[in-house]
């Protein structure tokens, strides 16, 4: 049985993560978006290239010179009422609701969705990938890869992982999802 490989790639930096803002459906840097094709070859032999429907995610789609499937599950979490805001503002005008979030997965005072919520969708789409013998490639935001991660690793908490413009994390599927740091040896990405 052939295993699943999933690669899982942050989209490109937008103002909003440097403003350490809360997204909203913005553009990448002005500095990435002329760079259409730039990485055409990174994801050579990958059977799907997939993405999330904000604008950020399909504009980093393009960097690989392909048309992506938009998949709702790989969708930013709903930040509610935060959207836009400085998380710095918000530590100053709504420091215990912040911390509440921050400590309570099941916590949405936004108006959003919950870090519990998010997880569940991502848990249910990583499960609609299981027993598919292909090489995934999909792009989408840091809050998705922790909610991935913290299926894959059962339990870390999600807010003690850091996922920077352009990373990506593989996972594979042969019984279970295991967690997979692809090294620079040209024999270990097969």
């Amino acid at each position: 049985m052939q295993a699943t490989r999933l690669t899982l790639m942050c989209h490109a930096r937008t103002v909003a993560q440097k403003l350490a803002r809360f997204p909203v459906d913005e553009p990448l840097e002005p500095d990435w978006q002329g760079a259409q094709g730039s990485r055409r070859h990174q994801f050579d032999g990958a059977a799907l290239l997939l993405c999330g429907p904000e604008l950020r995610t399909r504009q980093t789609a393009g960097l690989f010179g392909c048309d992506p499937q938009v998949v709702e599950a790989l969708r930013d979490c709903d930040f509610g009422r935060w959207k836009g805001m400085r998380i710095g503002d918000l530590q100053k005008t709504e420091p215990l609701v912040l911390q509440q979030w921050l400590d309570d997965p099941a916590s949405a005072p936004h108006g959003g969705e919950s870090v519990a919520q998010l997880g569940e969708r991502v848990a249910a789409w990583l499960t609609s990938l299981q027993g598919q013998s292909a090489r995934i490639v999909a792009i989408t935001h840091p809050f998705v890869i922790r909610a991935a991660l913290t299926q894959v690793l059962q339990g870390a908490c999600t807010n003690q992982i850091d996922v920077e413009p352009l990373a990506t994390v593989e996972l594979r599927f042969h019984g279970r999802w295991r967690l997979r740091l692809p090294g620079t040896d040209p024999e270990e990405r097969r």
